[in-house]
């Protein structure tokens, strides 16, 4: 072990994506001088460079920003700020001791850190994680892997596609092709609702006319060297293929849009538990693990919706990262929060009783003047009223310290009407 590089640092920032650099950022302007971003690609902002659509930015800088016109105002604040960043470097292991150790272009370091942030985004479901029967021919892809092909590689992707899933990385794709003159035939979903924020649907589908088929999903590939067709089933409510529906679609290219899945392999080296749910972190209130210095955010702790709520959290665990460093963190009693019927997921996983703060969360089913009630056991604490919730769409609720201050526990759920 003596050919490594030991370091001493305050705070490893690991992931150079729009969540590590909000993070970043946060922690320099709360009093951390001594930190490092470790990024493994050749580039800072994450996924952002081929996302070159509109529509980031709008929450924290009220403007139509592309994503690289988003990630290049972090990048350079991250520049101003002289934050270290290591590219081409990849986190091999984090211990509980916060021994990070990293494979870099000049031989492995180890950086004995105070504090780590973990913000190393997500990635995508593919064809093998959804079993989808058929030959394997070409023409065959993840909604991300099309997008960097035809957004920064300038490589067509097909002209006659499927795209199965309506996430909204497959929604903004299937306007993409049919501006780049491909004909795409049918978004397909196997929900009864649609997985994309509603302003996608309207701008990238029915603003194009492609048409969305919902409670259906493809059952089979065909073709031998590239994609031919594939086979369109419908399902019942318990997502099961419906014999007799079955019907094909002639096309040279199936597009997967079928969720994203935080990248927490390293989380689980220094004993950071996961939520079997959002499979992400489980977390307080200051977005710290269960792992005392190690904090989480952005898409590896749950997946997001708008890349500008990734900056909001971000910003709050470089805080949360700074405190905990320079000693001012508060030792204080938390109570557990439960997500309740119709609810999927809610973060923090646990809150203090004595600050304000902020609740995220994704119901299960779209829902019209939807009431949502937080409980402590049978005692209704709060109620809040939504003219319409979407699974899609992340909820977000302030709890004040006068309303958890006497309560046990919390649990949030949908109101029966």
């Amino acid at each position: 072990m003596s050919n490594i590089d030991s370091r001493n640092v305050d705070l490893v920032v690991i992931g150079g994506g729009p969540a590590g650099l909000a993070a970043a950022v946060s922690a320099k302007k709360n009093g951390i001088n001594d930190l490092v971003i470790v990024e493994r690609n050749d580039w800072l902002g994450g996924i952002l460079p081929q996302c070159i659509h509109d529509g980031f930015g709008l929450e924290i800088f009220d403007e139509h920003l592309t994503g690289p016109e988003y990630a290049q105002r972090y990048i350079d604040e991250a520049k101003e700020l002289q934050i270290p960043c290591m590219l081409n470097c990849m986190v091999l292991e984090i211990t509980p001791e916060k021994q990070v150790f990293v494979a870099s272009p000049k031989g492995l370091i180890c950086f004995n850190a105070k504090a780590v942030i973990l913000s190393m985004g997500c990635r995508e479901r593919t064809r093998g994680q959804i079993c989808i029967p058929g030959t394997r021919p070409a023409g065959v892809y993840t909604a991300g892997i099309a997008q960097n092909l035809i957004n920064l590689k300038n490589v067509m992707v097909g002209k006659n596609v499927v795209i199965l899933g309506s996430g909204d990385i497959g929604l903004i794709m299937a306007r993409r092709l049919t501006l780049e003159g491909a004909n795409v035939h049918a978004v397909v979903e196997i929900l009864s609702h649609t997985n994309g924020l509603p302003r996608n649907i309207q701008q990238c589908l029915i603003d194009y006319r492609i048409p969305l088929m919902l409670s259906h999903t493809v059952t089979e590939i065909h073709g031998q060297n590239r994609v031919e067709s594939v086979t369109i089933s419908e399902v019942d409510e318990n997502l099961k293929t419906i014999k007799g529906t079955e019907k094909t679609i002639e096309c040279d290219t199936l597009l997967l849009s079928v969720g994203l899945i935080p990248e927490n392999d390293l989380s689980t080296t220094c004993g950071v538990q996961l939520n079997p749910v959002t499979r992400g972190a489980i977390v307080n209130e200051n977005l710290e693990t269960t792992v005392p210095g190690v904090f989480a955010c952005g898409n590896v702790l749950h997946v997001h919706d708008v890349v500008d709520f990734v900056t909001m959290e971000s910003e709050q665990a470089g805080k949360s990262a700074a405190e905990y460093v320079l000693g001012n963190q508060k030792q204080l009693q938390r109570i557990t929060v439960h997500a309740g019927n119709g609810v999927c997921y809610v973060l923090p996983n646990c809150i203090s009783k004595n600050s304000d703060v902020e609740l995220l969360f994704r119901v299960l089913c779209p829902t019209q003047d939807a009431s949502i009630g937080f409980f402590d056991g049978k005692k209704l604490v709060k109620t809040k009223k939504f003219r319409k919730v979407h699974p899609a769409q992340m909820i977000k609720v302030k709890l004040s310290k006068t309303e958890t201050s006497d309560i046990s526990g919390l649990r949030v759920e949908v109101l029966q009407k």
